[in-house]
Order: structure tokens, then C-alpha cells, then sequence
């Protein structure tokens, strides 16, 4: 089982002039979910290297077993240090694509034309692809071999608008991640702030907001046994 998981490069949140990147906790949790599953991880990003970590996601209100896990776990900030540039990894490598989310995405991966590519190859090959939170957002103009966004018609999930005003971002951010999927045809859910929410629908797996990422890790792992 050779999983990609894919993080942003993007660090700047908007014109605030703070710092954004991936979520700690949306990267750490799946990571071990795969990894104890068996799964053979490969990290790529944008612009390689090490992907910029969203300091709010390594504050202590924030930290989970995971995250602490990650911390103490050389071996794991290694390769997260040395991601691959996502222009040279293939998606006939893999079995699936996870996608942690975090602001950053919204910036860059949603606009990403390789990533674009890497996520209609992957449905295009029958393989699985999970997004947690902002990552959803990934999914903004991926189409179907018609031409259809990827997500119309899909059950799918997201960071909501509810949550992203308890943040203070909603004039901050790009788009909105609920509302960017519900304009492409997703059916679209929820639950409780900050609540687990997981969707599988075929080959998409989405999960609501950090809580939701290890279960999103979870069902991905089902999707491929």
C-alpha cells in the first residue's frame, strides 16, 4: 500500500501579514493511521523541501497525542523536512492521495495545475483520493472525464463556514470552502463544529475540520483493503 500524501507550500495568509501552512494535527494524525496500517508514505509538496507549518496548529491548545508523537519521531520530521516537488511524483506509484489541510491549501494547491492533474489521474485509475478540512478545496477545479466538477453530485464535507468564522477568517480566505462545494454540485454536510465528520462517496473521501482526520485516514484505509 503506497500512499502520497500531499501538503501545501503556501505560508502567507492573505495580506494579514501572519503565517499559515499545513495543520499539524491534520498531517500527524493520518500519517500514523497509515503508517500503522502498513502503508509506504511518500510526502510531496508544491515547492518540495519542508512545507511551511501553520504556527496556530503547533500552539499548545492545539497539540493531540499525535502531534506530540510527531514531535518526538525524528525519522518522521525527516521526510517531512524533504518533500518531494509535486511535479515529479506519479500517481501510477501510488494507491491513493491524502491531502491534510490547514489554510494553505486554499492558496495554492486549489489553484494547483499539478495537482489538478495528479487528482483526475488518480480517480481516472480508479484510485482513492481523501481531503480533510481546508483541503477539500483542493477539489475546486477538478473535473470529470466529462468535463463535470469532480465533486458534483458527491457526498462531500469540508471546513465549514461556521467554523471558519469561529477563526476570524472568513474575509481572510480565498473562497469558502462549504460554499466553493456546494457552487460545484457537491452534496454537501456537515455536523456540529468541530465534530468528526467523514463522507466516502466512491473513490472521495472528505472529512469536516482536524478532528475528522484521523477517521478520514481511517476510511481510507478501508477503501484499499
Amino acid at each position: 500500500m503506497n500512499i502520497l500524501m500531499v501538503l501545501t507550500s503556501h505560508d502567507r495568509l492573505g495580506d494579514t501579514g501572519e503565517k499559515t501552512g499545513f495543520w499539524l494535527e491534520e498531517f500527524a494524525a493520518p500519517y500514523y493511521v497509515l503508517k500503522e496500517a502498513g502503508a509506504a508514505i511518500t510526502l510531496a509538496s508544491p515547492k518540495g523541501g519542508q512545507p511551511p507549518l501553520d504556527p496556530k496548529s503547533n500552539d499548545e491548545s492545539a497539540k493531540t497525542a499525535e502531534t506530540r508523537r510527531f514531535e518526538a519521531d525524528d525519522e518522521a520530521k525527516a521526510l517531512l523536512a524533504a518533500t518531494h516537488r509535486l511535479d515529479t511524483v506519479s500517481i501510477a506509484d501510488f494507491d491513493a492521495v491524502f491531502y491534510p489541510g490547514g489554510h494553505g491549501p486554499l492558496w495554492d494547491l486549489a489553484e494547483d495545475a499539478t495537482s489538478r492533474a495528479l487528482i483526475e489521474g488518480a480517480i481516472a485509475a480508479n484510485k482513492p483520493v481523501a481531503a480533510v478540512c481546508h483541503a477539500p478545496g483542493v477539489f475546486r477545479h477538478v473535473q470529470n472525464a466529462d468535463g463535470s466538477p469532480l465533486v458534483a453530485g458527491k457526498k462531500v464535507t469540508g471546513f465549514t463556514n461556521t467554523e471558519e468564522a469561529a477563526v476570524g477568517l472568513t474575509d481572510i480566505v480565498p473562497f469558502l470552502v462549504e460554499d466553493m462545494l456546494r457552487e460545484q454540485g457537491g452534496v454537501y454536510s456537515k455536523t456540529d463544529d468541530w465534530g468528526v465528520h467523514v463522507l466516502r462517496d466512491g473513490l472521495l473521501i472528505t472529512g469536516q475540520n482536524p478532528a475528522s482526520s484521523a477517521a478520514a485516514a481511517q476510511e481510507l484505509v478501508k477503501a484499499l483493503s
